[in-house]
């Protein structure tokens, strides 16, 4: 059940250049309006989850769980029902909003759960994984949906993906104290969050702010660069199958890499990929960066959650990864539409870079400010 709550609630993640591209192409959408509209359902996630992570251990986890992911796959199921015309934007955008503090409630809740279960890092790694299959079946299945009948066909997926998790979650998501460890158990509640939890939550906000600025252009820059429509869906398929491999790999090397190297490794790759991506004058180079470009993020920030689960295991810190991600994740398309607007798409490289520094010297405080008792965390 936790796996099906996180690739519902972490629908974007796969979902962001379909989202964009449709309401762009066939809604009439300016870039600045569809990374609005999308940024505000993202930005709501995060209000939620704010909201909600404080108080994780003191909530009824399933019926928050099944109840955010029925009023998400609601708000998505009335936007199908809307005219392919940028007409609907008021709406669209209240909607999209509606379905962002249903998730994040949701979603914040299920990430909580895993934090406190006896190996987070695992787990998280598992759920991705499970995240990569609905990768791969959004990207082969979902163009030709759109092309078969319309591009509404996007949110009718969107809700009946949530409303299949808001129905498992009713009947299977573990209540509270169920999936915890003993251990996890036993400390929550215990006083603040160390301080450097705070440094570690502003590099997840770096690397998901380039993944979301840079992805969810990724459909938009193949058109502009003149590669076939036909081509640019083969590499989503790829990316699809690519991101089965992250979280696997996480899991094997568990014991093996330090969550502090991976981390310092991520938004250097991050970095090199979108520069690549978004400045590509032929197809290789294009398909090859976009293909790898989002499991950068989602092996990065496995072992930063097993990092973050292990130095507070109230849950709490966890508890607040939707938040800590869509902050990135919200502000992302919003920004990177006004920098294609303003500059084109070769500048997603050029602002993706500047952001990588940033999570990098957050990485070099994280180093400095973990305690020497928590120093052996790093190959836990």
């Amino acid at each position: 059940m936790l796996s099906i709550g996180h690739v519902a609630g972490m629908i974007d993640m796969v979902a962001l250049p379909l989202w964009i591209g449709n309401l762009m192409q066939h809604y009439g959408f300016s870039p600045v309006q569809a990374g609005l509209t999308v940024t505000l359902f993202l930005f709501s996630v995060v209000i939620a989850s704010t909201i909600v992570a404080p108080i994780f251990d003191r909530i009824p986890h399933r019926l928050g769980v099944a109840g955010g992911f029925a009023v998400a796959a609601a708000a998505f199921l009335v936007i199908s029902r809307l005219p392919l015309d940028v007409s609907i934007l008021p709406v669209a955008i209240t909607l999209h909003v509606i379905a962002g503090l249903g998730t994040g409630v949701a979603l914040s809740i299920t990430h909580g759960s895993i934090g406190r279960t006896e190996n987070p890092h695992r787990l998280f790694a598992t759920v991705n994984v499970a995240l990569g299959v609905l990768g791969v079946c959004f990207f082969a299945g979902l163009p030709q949906l759109v092309d078969h009948f319309d591009a509404s066909m996007m949110f009718v997926v969107f809700g009946a993906t949530m409303g299949i998790a808001s129905v498992v979650a009713a009947l299977f998501f573990p209540v509270a104290g169920e999936a915890e460890s003993s251990h996890a158990a036993a400390t929550q509640g215990h006083g603040p969050a160390p301080k450097v939890v705070w440094f570690l939550i502003g590099v997840v906000v770096c690397l998901t702010f380039n993944q979301a600025m840079v992805f969810s252009f990724l459909e938009r820059i193949g058109s502009a660069r003149g590669f076939e429509t036909e081509k640019v869906h083969m590499v989503l398929v790829a990316l699809g199958f690519v991101n089965l491999l992250p979280g696997a790999l996480a899991a094997i090397l568990q014991k093996r890499l330090s969550p502090l190297v991976v981390g310092f490794c991520g938004p250097v790759l991050q970095a090199i990929l979108a520069l690549t991506m978004s400045n590509a004058a032929s197809f290789l180079p294009y398909a090859l960066s976009a293909s790898v470009y989002v499991s950068i993020v989602i092996f990065t920030h496995t072992f930063l959650f097993g990092l973050l689960a292990r130095i507070d295991q109230s849950g709490r810190a966890v508890s607040a990864t939707p938040a800590m991600m869509m902050i990135g994740s919200c502000t992302g398309p919003a920004v990177g539409g006004a920098i294609v607007s303003g500059f084109g798409y070769g500048a997603l490289g050029v602002a993706a870079t500047i952001v990588s520094v940033m999570a990098l010297s957050l990485l070099v405080a994280v180093k400095a400010k973990l305690p020497a008792a928590e120093t052996r965390l790093q190959f836990a």
